[in-house]
């Protein structure tokens, strides 16, 4: 299985993930990124810091797989809310 790394870009810092994690595809690093995402904004000391932030995530040879704002993966949250509410919600 091919190794994803996930990098946190906030403003000019960079925090690099030196040991990755194997995925199956670009399309499960998407979900991986999204829970990682999810994760590190459950703390709301970090939340006004992250809101400008992106996951990078690259393979195994540094060519980035897709790039991951923060702020999208909250509007994600958002879009799906009416989804996963009563069932006699419209």
């Amino acid at each position: 299985m091919p190794r994803y790394f996930f990098n946190t870009h906030i403003g000019d810092d960079v925090i690099t993930d030196l040991n990755g994690e194997e995925l199956r595809d670009p399309d499960h690093a998407w979900e991986a990124s999204r829970a990682i995402i999810r994760a590190m904004m459950d703390d709301p000391k970090n939340q006004d810091r992250l809101l400008a932030a992106s996951l990078v995530v690259t393979d195994e040879a540094g060519e980035v797989v897709l790039e991951f704002p923060f702020a999208e993966a909250l509007a994600d949250d958002a879009s799906e809310e009416p989804r996963h509410g009563a069932p006699n919600a419209h």
